[in-house]
Order: structure tokens, then sequence, then C-alpha cells
């Protein structure tokens, strides 16, 4: 073989790992035991972080003695909490999120509309109010913060309904 340029490569220098298997591969060959979120493999029942690229890793851990402990604890709860990746936790918008920043907003709209300082937001007593009796009130900011994130927001809304208006 030497003759002819062709080398053969040593058996012992190839690597065993499977190069093009993406976590989510492993969850369809592996079944509801693995879930796959931002590019990591878990596990469901002991929300651990497997290897996707060496099966034999994720055939010992789902043949360990802890997996198996942890999936009967599991079964037992009948809840399906799975774990999610940071990034993929803050990309969701709940419902409670959407409200609240709406609430801000809502309320950012009024102090303009009724001519109210944004400072007063910052009084003790109204501060007690929202808290008490406005829904998602107390998850209201100070003034510093509702004029830097938030006014704008309000500012530019207004400004594309007055240009909408005019034409």
């Amino acid at each position: 073989m030497e003759r002819f340029g062709v080398k053969s490569t040593p058996s012992r220098n190839r690597s065993k790992t499977a190069l093009y298997v993406t976590p989510q591969d492993r969850v369809t060959e592996f079944g509801s035991e693995l879930h796959e979120d931002g590019g990591k493999l878990f596990c469901t029942s002991c929300n651990v972080v497997l290897n996707h690229v060496r099966k034999s890793a994720i055939n010992d851990h789902l043949k360990s003695k802890t997996h198996t402990k942890r999936k009967a604890e599991f079964e037992e709860q009948n809840v399906r909490k799975k774990q999610r990746t940071l990034t993929a936790s803050l990309q969701c918008n709940s419902t409670a999120q959407t409200e609240k920043t709406s609430v801000i907003q809502d309320f950012v709209k009024m102090c303009l509309e009724a001519n109210i300082p944004l400072e007063k937001a910052d009084h003790p007593s109204v501060r007690a109010f929202l808290s008490r009796y406005v829904k998602n009130g107390s998850s209201i900011p100070k003034s510093d913060q509702l004029r830097k994130a938030y006014l704008p927001d309000g500012y530019d809304n207004e400004n594309q309904l007055i240009n909408t208006e005019d034409r």
C-alpha cells in the first residue's frame, strides 16, 4: 500500500465519538426519558445534563442506581417538570411578565395624561396604595427607571398615533 501513496490509519487513533449526532437525535432514540433544550441533553427524571455525543454515557446513566431511584420518585410524584437552560427561561414571556409591562406602561400613560409627575410614584403612600389595590402594582419601578425605560416607549407610541392622525 505504501507503493501507491495510500496510508491506512491505525485503528487505535480513530475516535469512537459520533460527530454528527445532535441532542434531538438522542431524544428520538431514547424516547421520553430524555429531553433537549438549548442544544443540551437532559435526563427528564434526574434533571442532569448528559453527554449526547457518547451513547455509552447515556446508557450508563440510564442503568445507574441513582437514575432508577430518581425515576421511581419522579413517577410517584406524577409531576412532569423539565429542566430548561437559562437562555430558554429568559426568552420565555409568561403572562405575568406581559401583564407587568402592560401595568407599568398604563401607569406611565395615566401619569402623563393627568399631568402627574413621575416622582409622585416614589411617595410611600402611593407605593402602599399601588401594592394593596392594584394587581401587579408593587412591580411598578421607581420614577428614575420609569423615565429611562418606559417613558421613551410611551413617547414613541404617542408620536406614531399623532403622525397617523395627521395624514
